[in-house]
């Protein structure tokens, strides 16, 4: 199972807590990108962020919490991550926006809102190469798990015996509440059950 830290809600600065993430044994980066228009917050500030981004020596694992994909994808690719994800529910355009990433040959995730249902997601499952499903509501961090998205994560699991995507998720996810997902999912994203804490290490190997 793969783990990807998300630096956001953390005890140091954000450059700090790269550098602490970077000396773990964590998979990824999680890069949390929010327009203040499909989420309340906003965070995107492309140039400071190129900068910050290029102190990450983890692959990174960009996620759009934003409703502007023709600008917010095309810069994304421009940081050369491993994965950009991006919500279903911010656009009509789900087939355009998985050629342009497969073209520039990055990994292509479709996010889920807990309230989002699955089906809608099943037209694009043979072409994208993970789901993420939202554990908590988007946009803040900290926040607890939310049980009622398990029916969700089993009935998506089911489908991979069709077809070939990964699962990750995203939202309240520690040392106690990895239990009811780890059988079903690829990769967890966690951000402030890691970085609240002293020892990114030791967090981690909680989690796996």
């Amino acid at each position: 199972m793969k783990i990807a830290v998300s630096y956001l809600k953390s005890k140091y600065s954000k450059e700090e807590t790269i550098e602490r993430i970077n000396q773990t044994s964590a998979d990824y980066l999680h890069v949390d990108l929010m327009d203040g228009s499909f989420v309340e917050q906003n965070n995107l500030n492309w140039k400071e962020l190129t900068k910050l981004l290029k102190k990450s020596q983890k692959p990174l694992d960009i996620h759009l919490m934003t409703n502007d994909l023709d600008i917010q994808i095309m810069e994304a690719i421009k940081q050369k991550p491993e994965m950009i994800t991006f919500h279903l529910e911010a656009t009509k355009e789900v087939s355009k926006w998985i050629k342009v990433l497969k073209k520039a040959k990055i990994k292509v995730g479709i996010a889920l809102n807990p309230d989002t249902p699955i089906n809608l997601v099943i037209p694009f499952l043979k072409e994208v190469d993970f789901i993420l499903i939202m554990s908590v509501v988007p946009g803040l961090g900290g926040q607890a798990f939310l049980k009622s998205i398990l029916p969700k994560l089993k009935e998506l699991s089911s489908y991979r015996k069709e077809y070939s995507f990964k699962i990750s998720i995203d939202g309240g996810i520690n040392e106690e509440t990895i239990f009811n997902v780890k059988e079903m999912v690829d990769m967890i994203v966690s951000g402030s059950y890691i970085c609240q804490n002293e020892n990114y290490e030791e967090q981690i190997k909680k989690l796996r």
